[in-house]
């Protein structure tokens, strides 16, 4: 009778603790895919005397008034819209009211610091460097972006709950890649790969290394545990790795397909690094339906695209970037490489109506993260205003929608429509005539909203 009533006490015991293991991992940043509502309605906001660009069209509105209430755009009107008891009252005096733009290649957590700095550092410093960046990005009107390679998960949820000031961030995890492929930073001193032992760069989330489809299928299923909105993988190799040549391709049909499958299984996608012809196809022929950068395509490689319906991502890479890499490294090689077919794939791109959505990818220098309005305004060497403004905005927001389930942020994105997110910023001047405005928001942007939120009003100061 004893050992039983010691049985059913241990069994109590043990359920106790499993119900309490379950409580507090429910609280857990992991387990906060969606985003969480906001501890208290914002209180509405009312834009007067607005010409609105709307995202998906290339000319502005007629003088209107935009109705913001809580975190979404209740009005717009041309006529008059009476403000709500408490409500603020935005003079626009006739200046352009725009979405907040969207950055659809973005390394929230690799700006500021060297590759060397990140891995040895501290990682609760780079996460506070990581929430810095956070901040000066959504200062700069960039209200979204899509991270596709970095442990930004709890960067996100402390912007989520408020805890710091930053964009919308869609997150990938760690890149997924193979031994000495993009994304391996590891050092020969790590060789050999021992089983069951993770490097640095593994244990921050920074990278993932997977040579096998089982393998990959686990890597994929790790990130999405967490909260990824899309899976990253590395088809080939890169410019700022050490041991992975711009020629070289990488991942084999299989393993790529398996990572779709897994993407797909959540209901989401993949979005995988390509330069070359052989990795752009061996990725489209696996299911990816994102292609980020292809600055070394052939144009019977664009024709595959556009018949594939796959998305383009791509970068006007800044020069500055290209000379960041010391002359006669590997990774200056590379870039002197790639540099020349960003022109070239831009033309394809246009030649062909591939569907492109833009993003920046800067990497290691908070320099270069100032210039984010600029390089979003370089568009203007392949682009009208309008059509750069459209592909940052509602066009990079389509591409998002991609997530599916898993979009973490389900409303409608960068256009100004009744019911969209109220992710705003109201322009001193038309950007549709004169792109250059974007490359400097501290002068032109008066307004920063992210979400009904106001963080930065010169207007009322």
């Amino acid at each position: 009778m004893t050992s039983t009533r010691h049985a059913r006490g241990a069994s109590h015991g043990w359920a106790a603790a499993l119900c309490a293991t379950v409580l507090t991992l429910a609280t857990t940043p992991a387990a906060h895919a969606e985003q969480a509502p906001p501890a208290a309605e914002s209180p509405a906001t009312l834009f007067q005397n607005v010409r609105v660009f709307d995202g998906k069209h290339g000319m502005l509105s007629a003088p209107s008034n935009v109705l913001v209430s809580g975190n979404k755009i209740s009005q717009i009107s041309t006529g008059p819209i009476a403000a709500p008891p408490g409500a603020k009252v935005i003079a626009g005096g006739g200046r352009t009211l725009m979405p907040g733009l969207i950055d659809a290649h973005w390394h929230a957590m690799l700006i500021r610091g060297t590759p060397a700095e990140i891995l040895s550092g501290d990682a609760g410093y780079s996460n506070l460097l990581a929430g810095a960046e956070a901040h000066d990005t959504l200062m700069r009107g960039f209200t979204t972006v899509r991270d596709v390679g970095g442990p930004a998960f709890s960067l996100k949820h402390a912007i989520d709950q408020g805890v710091i000031d930053g964009p919308r961030i869609y997150p990938s995890g760690a890149m997924i890649t193979i031994t000495s492929g993009h994304g391996d930073f590891r050092q020969l001193t790590d060789l050999p790969r021992r089983a069951g032992q993770l490097t640095r760069v593994e244990e921050l989330g920074g990278a993932a290394i997977a040579d096998s489809p089982d393998e990959m299928r686990m890597r994929a299923r790790e990130q999405l545990m967490q909260g990824a909105s899309q899976i990253k993988v590395t088809a080939g190799g890169g410019v700022s790795s050490p041991f992975s040549p711009v020629d070289v391709t990488t991942f084999t049909e299989p393993e790529l397909r398996a990572a779709v499958e897994a993407a797909e299984n959540w209901g989401t996608y993949v979005v995988a690094h390509a330069f070359t012809d052989e990795a752009i196809r061996r990725s489209v022929h696996a299911g990816v339906k994102v292609i980020e950068h292809g600055f070394l395509m052939s144009e019977p490689t664009a024709q595959l695209i556009a018949q594939k319906g796959v998305w383009l991502s791509l970068q006007p890479l800044p020069e500055a970037l290209r000379e960041g890499f010391p002359v006669g490294s590997v990774q200056r090689e590379g870039a002197d490489e790639v540099w020349p077919g960003i022109d070239r794939t831009y033309r394809l791109a246009r030649k062909y109506k591939l569907k492109t959505a833009w993003g920046t990818d800067v990497l290691f220098s908070q320099a270069l993260a100032q210039q984010q309005g600029a390089i979003l305004a370089s568009l203007a060497r392949w682009y009208t205003p309008a059509e750069a403004l459209i592909m940052a905005t509602s066009t990079n927001a389509e591409l998002l929608r991609l997530s599916g389930r898993r979009n973490p942020y389900p409303g409608a994105l960068g256009v100004v429509e009744q019911g969209a997110y109220a992710d705003l910023i109201l322009v001193d001047g038309d950007p549709l005539t004169n792109l250059d405005l974007i490359a400097d928001p501290a002068r032109n942007f008066l307004v920063i909203m992210k979400d009904g939120k106001i963080y930065k009003d010169t207007l009322s100061n």
